[in-house]
């Protein structure tokens, strides 16, 4: 018992990040992904000694982790306010990465960059709203299908089209609008640096004493 204690001990330190990461995609709060997340890997341990050598254990996290979260949203955040169904066409691009829509000054990105990268798309998901945030999740990091969430949420596919069409449409306009913001911070740093050179104390050559 001991032995296998130790073993699920390291098993969740593997995977406990990739778990608390899908959830807090879905949720935008930390607390309930923490909650989803614990209820995960009790779930995990009652399957453990078949589960631990699974070569699909990732997947079967994610799957649990992402059925807890929509079953959290199902039961307590039922009072969406979804858009009306809107026809797009089939050619919706499934590679599109939220990221690259965030400039970068340099080629060359380094590690701590693309982590800054990382920490303010996050940030800008969860600012979007339940029925336009978790289809977007569910479609570019989980990788469902349109038929799997309109499943999954009980929707039409055509309302999951229109909600992630939407949904890049405001985290684009969301990246753009930081991405003003701190050019001009930018801007205004650089003209305050210029200003405060002090005026000339001598008198220039030729002038009146």
């Amino acid at each position: 018992m001991e032995q296998t204690d130790h073993r699920f001990e390291s098993f969740v330190i593997e995977h406990q990040d990739m778990v608390f990461n899908c959830a807090v995609r879905i949720l935008a709060n930390r607390t309930e992904a923490q909650d989803i997340a614990q209820e995960t890997f009790l779930r995990a341990y009652k399957h453990f000694e078949s589960l631990r050598d699974e070569p699909a254990v990732r997947g079967w996290l994610k799957t649990v982790t992402r059925n807890l979260c929509l079953n959290h949203i199902t039961r307590y955040r039922s009072k969406w306010r979804f858009f009306s169904d809107w026809r797009k066409s089939e050619t919706e691009n499934k590679g599109w990465d939220p990221v690259d829509s965030i400039p970068s000054p340099s080629p060359d990105k380094t590690e701590a960059e693309r982590s800054d990268e990382r920490s303010l798309l996050e940030e800008l998901l969860n600012a979007l709203p339940d029925h336009q945030r978790i289809p977007l999740v569910l479609f570019h990091f989980d990788e469902l299908s349109y038929e799997e969430i309109a499943g999954s949420l009980k929707i039409s596919i055509g309302k999951v089209k229109t909600d992630i069409h939407r949904a890049r449409h405001a985290l684009k306009k969301k990246i753009s609008l930081h991405q003003a913001a701190k050019q001009e911070w930018s801007r205004q740093r650089q003209s305050q640096e210029t200003n405060y050179f002090p005026r000339q104390l001598y008198p220039q050559h030729g002038a009146a004493s």
